[in-house]
């Protein structure tokens, strides 16, 4: 990728939407020009349109990769309590119904991760592999024959959604509602996700009320007929840690289906779009499927950056990244910029599959709140390019993405894709 360095330092207003509405070598150029010349700039906040919150003084912006590491090793002094997936503050009710752990410190933090680890040990990951590879399968059954499809709608969204719904037990009459709300808790500053005069908070209410009615019930049924699922490995009093609180176990629900969902999509498709955008790289990989597969899986994190940033609060008065910076203020942590450091990685904007070593934050930076997900999002971008390249090896973007208007998550909403037409499994 060649970027696009079309904004000195001063024009550079990261709060201010047409930013993310510019073209992604120009954002990458941006980031570059604060990263050399004003790493940790402070920016004033603007008011989101149907946000109707109060609007704070501004924060301060990590755009290097060292500083973003140290911030991140660092919970006691950055706090994640006050709401890590807005700059805007947003109602502490949101926080709790839509962030869940994320928007949590120590203690409270480490007893949920704790118990919601159970899913995510290697042993049970290790048993969802043959259902990860079967629902591939079918994915690419379901369009083989037709030659042409939505990559995202049919080859990047419905391997990661119905994982996570097999994970939690969620029958699948459910999951056309949970992909349906997911799209529209993050993607509420897109109009063609959201209507443009909605009050996002109530829309984003709605969807989140339809996904905790299915957890209630599912929730009530569990503790009633316990099956081999997570749900009811989270109701599971008797397992060290106890069990996870009504509440709680919502919260949780919401956050593994919009974060878990929406983030390995989007890495899948930006990973696409980049294979077929360096198509050396491409056979490069096809060549040695497995040589490679551990290196390009992270690459494709790497580029892709599908979380954009996270903010944290400072609770006491530090100078350690240079500017004064004081108790409250807001500290947001751009992965996106992270993992584009020319101090870090050789040649930042050269997809590379074979690049190592390969210290990306796409999954978060060290420190309590890395991406418990991580290596299920890992075996699931493995698998699905696995079986893309088995059966679909051809195929190629044949137009350019619809990405989605958002400063938080990198999506990709619509991307058209061809290949020569082929056969269903055992036909």
């Amino acid at each position: 990728m060649e970027i696009a360095r079309v904004l000195a330092v001063d024009e550079i207003d990261l709060s201010h939407s047409s930013f993310w509405l510019r073209p992604l070598e120009e954002r990458e150029g941006a980031f570059a020009t604060l990263r050399a010349e004003r790493p940790v700039p402070f920016t004033a906040e603007r008011p989101t349109p149907g946000l109707n919150l109060p609007v704070g003084p501004g924060y301060w912006s990590l755009t290097r990769h060292a500083d973003i590491l140290e911030a991140s090793r660092n919970p006691e002094l950055f706090s994640s309590a006050g709401g890590a997936t807005s700059i805007q503050t947003l109602p502490a009710q949101f926080n709790e119904f839509f962030g869940g752990m994320i928007n949590m410190d120590d203690p409270r933090h480490g007893a949920q991760r704790r118990i919601v680890s159970r899913g995510f040990t290697p042993r049970a990951l290790s048993r969802l592999e043959a259902g990860v590879r079967s629902r591939a399968d079918a994915m690419i059954d379901r369009v083989i024959e037709k030659g042409e499809c939505d990559f995202v709608a049919e080859l990047a969204a419905p391997l990661p959604l119905e994982i996570i719904c097999d994970l939690m037990g969620i029958p699948e009459s459910q999951t056309e509602m949970v992909f349906r709300n997911t799209n529209r808790i993050l993607g509420l500053g897109d109009p063609d996700l959201v209507a443009e005069d909605q009050d996002l908070i109530a829309a984003a209410m709605r969807a989140g009320a339809e996904l905790a009615a299915l957890m209630k019930e599912m929730a009530e049924d569990r503790r009633e007929r316990p099956r081999e699922d997570l749900t009811s490995v989270l109701l599971d009093a008797g397992l060290e840690g106890g069990a996870l609180a009504s509440e709680d176990l919502t919260s949780f629900f919401i956050l593994l289906v919009v974060a878990g969902n929406e983030t390995t999509r989007n890495a899948i498709s930006h990973g696409m779009k980049a294979l077929c955008d360096h198509p050396d790289e491409r056979r490069r990989w096809a060549a040695d499927f497995e040589g490679l597969a551990a290196t390009a899986v992270e690459e494709i994190v790497r580029w892709a950056s599908p979380v954009i940033f996270m903010r944290r609060n400072l609770r006491r008065d530090t100078s350690m990244f240079g500017p004064a910076m004081k108790a409250g203020d807001k500290v947001v942590l751009w992965y996106a910029s992270g993992n584009r450091d020319e101090q870090v990685f050789r040649e930042p904007h050269r997809f590379d599959v074979g690049r190592s070593p390969n210290p990306h934050v796409g999954f978060g930076g060290p420190g309590p709140h890395f991406c418990l997900g991580a290596n299920l999002a890992r075996r699931e971008i493995r698998i699905v390019f696995e079986r893309i390249f088995a059966r679909l090896p051809d195929l190629e973007i044949t137009g350019p993405p619809a990405r989605l208007e958002s400063n938080f998550i990198h999506g990709i909403k619509r991307m058209p894709c061809a290949w020569t037409p082929g056969r269903k499994l055992g036909r």
